[in-house]
């Protein structure tokens, strides 16, 4: 199978997968969504991938939602059902990224922005090129955190750290998201892919069937009252998305 804005490279037991738009510094577009959940379902049923790693163009991982795309926000002659439905496109990529049976590991340089962050999140492990910097702006944009991204970020760095990275809007490079337990590795700037690849290898030498089993228990702990605690949240951005505030933050948002 192929797709427009991806590939995968087969390695044995790894596959990279990168994820290209060659537009926007990778911004998520419906289009980009629904490739990338496609392709983290085709992993669900491999029993020969044990690890797979994520990663970007090297000048980049993603600048977050793509605010000018046409299909993302634009909301006249759909049916209610319709733009649920689209609202929901990050929420199913997530999970289709967390879910999967084998141990991924998220290569980032340069940004990771928005929804650039909220994937990393669904990840088990994230690496970050040294001088690259992670920032969640949905606050300015008038949208609260969703795909999940929240309880995931809370369970990682605490609930004062996560009010404060939500909130403020701050950038975050990559030694304090190190510091803080957003990132796993740091490494030099341009060599992210290859230590994440390090890291997912090594993950590929321990029996596959327990790897697979202490994966899902770990994340059934870790993660045992995240949907409770979001599975609204692409219904609120929804109504917050139409609120005149979050319209002109839009508008003004590229341009500062």
């Amino acid at each position: 199978m192929s797709w427009k804005n991806v590939e995968i490279e087969k390695r044995g037991p790894l596959a990279i997968v990168t994820m290209d738009r060659k537009e926007k510094l990778n911004a998520f577009n419906p289009t980009l969504m629904r490739e990338m959940t496609e392709v983290a379902r085709s992993f669900h049923g491999d029993q020969e991938t044990q690890a797979v790693v994520l990663t970007g163009p090297k000048d980049y991982f993603s600048a977050g939602a793509d605010l000018t795309d046409t299909e993302m926000w634009q909301m006249d002659g759909l049916t209610d059902v319709q733009l649920r439905d689209r609202f929901y496109l990050g929420v199913r990529l997530s999970e289709a990224w967390e879910t999967m049976p084998q141990i991924t590991v998220c290569a980032i340089e340069k940004l990771a922005v928005g929804a650039g962050v909220a994937l990393p999140l669904a990840c088990d492990w994230r690496v970050m090129g040294k001088g690259a910097y992670l920032y969640v702006p949905e606050i300015k944009i008038g949208l609260n955190l969703q795909w999940g991204a929240q309880p995931r970020l809370t369970r990682l760095v605490g609930p004062a750290r996560a009010k404060r990275i939500i909130i403020l809007c701050e950038r975050m490079y990559a030694d304090q998201a190190l510091d803080w337990g957003l990132v796993d590795e740091v490494a030099e700037d341009g060599q992210a892919k290859e230590k994440a690849i390090e890291l997912a290898l090594r993950s590929t030498e321990m029996p596959a069937a327990a790897v697979r089993m202490v994966k899902e228990a770990v994340n059934a702990t870790a993660n045992a009252l995240n949907h409770v605690a979001s599975y609204a949240d692409a219904d609120q951005s929804w109504l917050t998305s139409t609120m005149s505030a979050a319209r002109e933050a839009r508008k003004n948002f590229g341009s500062k």
